[in-house]
């Protein structure tokens, strides 16, 4: 069955120094463009899924571009908004640059977001119930509603939406601590978990609140960022015991050997059973949109009914592939190539 995926979110251009420099020493930056919601979509897109994005951009150069962008990578993007500045007040697209680690110097990201169009355009009479209309599953991430109050307000909304019209949703916690604090973060994925199906990421473990044992203090002095199965398994359980709906949940651990080598490894909770992968050991290209990079791997697992075991392996094979790719998105045409090195198989392809 081929499902219709759509995921909401804000694009941005990404300005990037070029041969690893540093952003105080670049005399000119490399141009592309990104984002959370958006790479899972490209990601999907490219594996042969359909697969619609929905953002707001400016009416503008850029705005377009970043759509254009997405079209030629096969993203459905008819819902997209191309705002006017009576609408959206100082017309930008969202901006971010990226210094990118070498060895032992990791990477840097300075952002250049606030007042973007999706954070400035009003979405109280938005219609989300045509919006969803005809998909089978919705993606959302912990950093569109960290962007503004009408951003979280839009997807509170479209979180139970989806639930009501019988979609599939998925959710990865993705905290930004640039964007809100840990306590605001805590609170709106306290809201979101009873109607999250998939739990991604590493951070909406800690991501509950209970006033007993979980409404103080850092995660990482509550639960390890590098568990051991034992310990994830635990969590996964006190997760389900108290979010009966969850039907998946998973995470990647990373282990940062330095800025240019890394290894990779996941846990997943599926059908009653904690499963965890292999581990993966590489060099770094580029690191940004490596969690991406495992919720759409993941995600399209799911869809074509992997085994447990071949779902958290084919996870993590996507974002280590994504590690070798510049750009935010893993964009990888071939599902053979993630699945050839899920099974270790480096042999050129003829």
């Amino acid at each position: 069955m081929n499902r219709k995926f759509i995921t909401i979110g804000e694009i941005m251009l990404r300005l990037t120094p070029p041969h690893y420099d540093k952003i105080r020493m670049a005399s000119s930056f490399e141009a592309s463009y990104g984002g959370s919601e958006a790479n899972i979509a490209l990601a999907l897109a490219n594996l042969g899924i359909d697969s619609t994005f929905f953002t707001v951009v400016p009416d503008n150069s850029l705005g377009k571009s970043a759509v254009r962008m997405l079209r030629s990578n096969d993203v459905h993007c008819s819902p997209v908004i191309l705002s006017t500045p009576e609408q959206t007040p100082t017309h930008r697209l969202g901006t971010y640059y990226l210094e990118t680690g070498y060895g032992i110097r990791p990477s840097k990201v300075i952002y250049d977001r606030k007042f973007s169009a999706i954070t400035e355009y009003d979405f109280s009479e938005f219609d989300i119930d045509g919006l969803l209309e005809g998909f089978d599953w919705l993606h959302m991430s912990g950093i569109t509603p960290a962007l503004s109050k009408s951003c979280a307000d839009f997807t509170m909304s479209c979180i139970r939406k989806a639930k009501e019209k019988g979609l599939i949703v998925s959710f990865d916690g993705n905290f930004r601590s640039t964007l809100w604090t840990w306590d605001e973060a805590r609170d709106f994925c306290t809201q979101c978990l009873p109607y999250v199906d998939v739990l991604l990421g590493i951070e909406p473990y800690h991501l509950w609140k209970d006033e007993s044992d979980h409404s103080k203090g850092d995660y990482k002095d509550d639960i390890p960022l590098q568990p051991s199965y034992e310990q994830q398994d635990s969590i996964f359980q006190i997760l389900v015991e108290r979010y009966p709906n969850l039907k998946c949940i998973a995470r990647h651990v990373r282990y940062a050997h330095s800025g240019s080598e890394n290894s990779l490894m996941a846990f997943l909770w599926y059908q009653g059973h904690t499963f965890e992968s292999r581990l993966f050991t590489f060099n770094v290209l580029d690191r940004v949109g490596g969690g991406d990079a495992f919720a759409s791997g993941l995600i399209y697992a799911m869809m074509h009914d992997y085994k447990p075991m071949d779902m958290v392996n084919f996870a993590v094979a996507s974002s280590v592939i994504k590690h070798t790719i510049r750009g935010d998105a893993n964009i990888t045409d071939d599902a053979e190539s993630i699945k050839n090195l899920m099974n270790m198989s480096f042999d050129i392809r003829r």
